[in-house]
């Protein structure tokens, strides 16, 4: 079911699913297809992509899948990210890791996610890292030509600071609607550093990449997972709900209406943060996992 974020910005599912490892899933086209109905009968109808996930094949593979069923564009929502030039064997003209955000790059960059895509618009392209040689007004000539063409329907940043924010908005008409950032119990800086404020003052939607902290939040042996894992493990049993859907719960939990993104290929791992959102985590133990990720009371 879409969820309307803010009246004038991101409209998507509560859940978001990611396609960053899917060229590791081992799966054929049918089978992605497969996947790809299975996250829309469950209501996850945002899919987020970049043009480098997958060395730059990730993209392909999902538009392989995708072809086979054109009707299915129009019932989900599209995310992409350009802006990272990341060598690679199917790259071999790019040498250096880097940041480009010249108008031709980013034109030609939603140009291949497009054929890739197989796929006649993106509903929104993310700036995926800030540059320090970004040039706002050109990359807002390039997104104001995107817009115009019909290519692209929204515009987002990932990683962004406040004030890289603030500084490409400054040179756009339209509202920048999604920041896509790392949020999780044992990532709390975008909780803190006042990223999340932000986006609630200018109603931009805060995706949460790496909910799970990579697998660290249940695999790492290190002080802060270990007392993470224990409030975790014991609040479980309070909501008969797995670790993973309380994580899942208290990112829900927070005011700023994050959408965390899910990374795994196993729908059974989808289904299992769907039924999260139905879990209504109390503000006592809210605060209980943040304590225990800072390892200290609040003040």
């Amino acid at each position: 079911m879409r969820h309307q974020y803010h009246p004038l910005g991101f409209e998507g599912s509560r859940i978001a699913q990611g396609f960053w490892r899917l060229n590791e899933w081992n799966i054929t086209s049918t089978e992605a297809l497969s996947f790809i109905e299975s996250c829309l009968d469950l209501g996850v109808t945002t899919f987020d992509h970049a043009d480098i996930y997958g060395g730059y094949q990730c993209e392909a593979l999902f538009g392989d899948a995708l072809k086979q069923k054109p009707a299915l564009r129009d019932k989900m929502e599209i995310i992409t990210k350009c802006g990272i030039l990341l060598p690679s064997e199917n790259r071999p003209d790019i040498q250096v890791h880097r940041y480009e955000y010249s108008a031709e790059h980013i034109l030609a960059s939603v140009d291949k996610s497009l054929a890739n895509l197989q796929c006649e618009y993106i509903d929104t392209l993310l700036l995926h890292r800030p540059s320090p040689l970004m040039d706002a007004d050109e990359v807002a000539q390039a997104f104001d030509l995107l817009f115009t063409l019909g290519k692209v329907k929204h515009f987002g940043v990932s990683n962004f600071t406040t004030h890289q924010f603030d500084l490409l908005q400054s040179r756009l008409d339209a509202p920048l609607i999604i920041n896509q950032v790392e949020l999780s119990p044992l990532a709390l800086q975008h909780f803190e550093d006042g990223t999340l404020d932000h986006v609630q003052q200018h109603a931009v939607t805060p995706m949460a990449w790496s909910p799970f902290a990579g697998g660290d939040l249940f695999s790492s042996c290190n002080e802060k997972s270990i007392r993470v894992q224990a409030v975790l493990k014991d609040l479980s049993g309070k909501y008969n709900c797995s670790m993973d859907q309380l994580v899942v719960a208290w990112l829900l939990r927070h005011p700023a209406g994050i959408c965390p993104v899910m990374g795994s290929g196993k729908i059974n791992r989808l289904v299992s943060a769907v039924e999260a959102i139905s879990i209504s985590l109390s503000d006592d133990d809210w605060f209980q996992i943040w304590v225990s990720s800072q390892g200290k009371p609040v003040p």
